[in-house]
């Protein structure tokens, strides 16, 4: 399935596209109890598929079955149902799938030509740090661009969601806590950045981390290793390379970061960024406004953001 946040009517609610059709899979859940004749058709459909993706994703393979068999069920009786289960993909926005995430966690020096293009070393150990979820921003958002830098870059993430508790994780049995994976776009404002020993200070401004459109679930994207991944700047194209040039794999990380922290249900990792990035270009390429920026990645999907200058805050 392709998870997604929507919002309609002020209102943010999690379903599934199908072609150019959002499932509103809590309702289409409830319609197919109610016609099984339950009389706490609401309350079970609470439970089971709640229409908040932090929320789902915590009723684990049990809730993702329930909202795969409600997915079916609303489209074999589009003519018959209770509630308003179909919206057009262009009638509601899409929101990142995960609008409230517990944490948002990246690796930085994760893909070799990056590495090399810092004139750093390989790690033996994942370089890791965070963001938080004032960054998040979805795909029809604007990348929000604050004068307090004009360093403003861009960074293509591969990116996935812990769908369970994760604790001391085997990296053999770690794929088996992903949900699903989606794109994501490590904005860092790069003197912010760099300006003291930690990155946090770049990595955090609000807006900075765009993702979306959607989550596609783990069983259906399968092997999460061997994927294009690219980012262009209006259609100019910045980055391009592979998934399987990960320095540390996606069960490599969830097995390290298991063994650091309790992974949640709704955590997100970002798994680092390719080479091409605007500060180490020769001349550097920081955006500006009205800059469109476009990270694509093979079997998942596309992200598209404009950068938009905001009149708010003073340069520290």
């Amino acid at each position: 399935m392709k998870l997604v946040t929507y919002q309609s009517a002020g209102i943010k609610r999690i379903g599934s596209v199908h072609n150019e059709q959002i499932i509103d899979l809590n309702y289409a859940y409830r319609s197919m109890l109610e016609a099984d004749g339950s009389l706490r058709s609401e309350q079970i459909a609470e439970a089971f598929v709640p229409p908040h993706m932090v929320e789902f994703l915590k009723g684990g393979e049990q809730s993702m079955r329930a909202a795969k068999e409600a997915a079916a069920y609303a489209l074999s009786h589009a003519e018959s149902l209770s509630y308003q289960v179909f919206h057009n993909v262009n009638e509601v926005k899409i929101e990142a799938p995960v609008t409230t995430p517990g944490k948002i966690i990246c690796v930085g020096h994760n893909y070799r030509e990056h590495i090399l293009e810092m004139g750093r070393e390989l790690p033996t150990i994942p370089v890791v740090f965070a963001k938080f979820g004032n960054t998040v921003v979805g795909p029809q958002d604007d990348i929000p661009f604050y004068p307090v830098s004009d360093q403003l870059d861009y960074e293509a993430e591969f990116a996935f969601v812990i769908g369970k508790r994760a604790r001391c994780v085997s990296e053999a049995d770690a794929l088996q806590y992903v949900a699903g994976y989606t794109v994501a776009n490590d904005v860092t404002y790069r003197d912010l950045q760099r300006r003291t020993i930690e990155w946090l200070q770049g990595k955090t401004v609000e807006g900075s981390a765009p993702m979306g459109p959607w989550l596609v679930t783990a069983d259906e994207l399968g092997n999460p290793a061997g994927l294009d991944i690219s980012l262009t700047v209006n259609g100019e194209r910045r980055q391009h390379s592979n998934t399987a040039n990960l320095v540390f794999t996606v069960p490599f990380l969830i097995q390290f970061l298991s063994n650091l922290m309790t992974l949640e249900p709704g955590d997100i990792v970002l798994t680092g960024t390719p080479g091409g990035v605007g500060v180490a270009r020769e001349p550097q390429a920081f955006l500006k406004e009205g800059d469109v920026v476009r990270v694509e990645i093979e079997n998942i999907g596309a992200l598209e953001n404009r950068v938009v200058r905001v009149n708010e805050g003073v340069r520290g």
